[in-house]
């Protein structure tokens, strides 16, 4: 018998480190550049929203905006960020019934954390209207900074998840290979790929570096380019995709 998740206790579960780095506010800038060319009109649909960081973005490209968050604490502290704008639902992905289609839906360092992700990307697609478009950006498993934290004996493989990763209710790391079959298991088609930054260092080394002006906004902006060319050695995946054929 699998237990109750405590989706509060999982988002106040910071550890000794931050869950929420400044580099992460790096990659969502650069991951509305990504992702901008390829959205589509009409209705949207995000999963998962932690402060509403990525939700506020949102706003300023969907008037028909609808927000699930399983964890209560997330969606009152995403509403006081953002106000009356989206329609918020509270409830887990596999308890939740919808029955209208969205044209574009959002999942946005949400997969991760799901115990089942084909089980849950199956709804979605019952979800997500014929012609629309499905956005699900991930932790890169083969990070260049994860694979040193595997040489240097910290993490045992690459798409290991660490405790404090466990402790934020992360449940798998995924590469492109999972995660693509991930997609093809659940009925999608792939219609795009990318990754986010070329990182060699952990989110606290690049804050460190960045506070103390080692690292530029130059920098980033060539790791971004270089990861453009190397997606496999980035921060973070992403796969845009389509309903496919029934």
């Amino acid at each position: 018998m699998t237990l109750a998740r405590d989706y509060d206790r999982e988002a106040a579960q910071v550890g000794d480190r931050r869950y929420n780095y400044d580099f992460d506010a790096i990659t969502r800038r650069y991951m509305m550049r990504a992702f901008t060319p390829f959205m589509l009109p009409g209705r949207a649909l995000e999963l998962g929203c932690y402060m509403g960081e990525s939700t506020e973005w949102l706003m300023g490209s969907y008037a028909d905006l609808t927000v699930v968050e399983a964890a209560p604490s997330l969606v009152e502290a995403a509403r006081a960020r953002l106000g009356d704008g989206p329609r918020f639902i509270c409830s887990t992905f596999e308890e939740l019934t919808l029955e209208e289609e969205f044209d574009t839906i959002f999942l946005i360092n949400t997969l991760e954390h799901l115990d089942d992700p084909v089980l849950v990307l199956r709804k979605i697609r019952r979800w997500l209207s014929p012609k629309g478009r499905l956005f699900i950006l991930v932790p890169n498993a083969n990070a260049p900074s994860r694979q040193i934290a595997v040489k240097m004996g910290l993490i045992t493989h690459n798409s290991a998840v660490t405790p404090a990763e466990a402790a934020n209710g992360h449940c798998n790391t995924f590469s492109f290979d999972t995660l693509e079959q991930a997609t093809r298991d659940a009925g999608f088609t792939v219609f795009q790929r990318g990754g986010l930054i070329f990182k060699a260092l952990a989110n606290y080394q690049f804050d460190a570096a960045l506070a103390a002006g080692i690292i530029t906004d130059a920098y980033v902006e060539g790791c971004y380019q270089l990861g453009t060319q190397y997606p496999d050695l980035t921060a973070s995946i992403y796969v845009v995709c389509e309903r496919g054929a029934e």
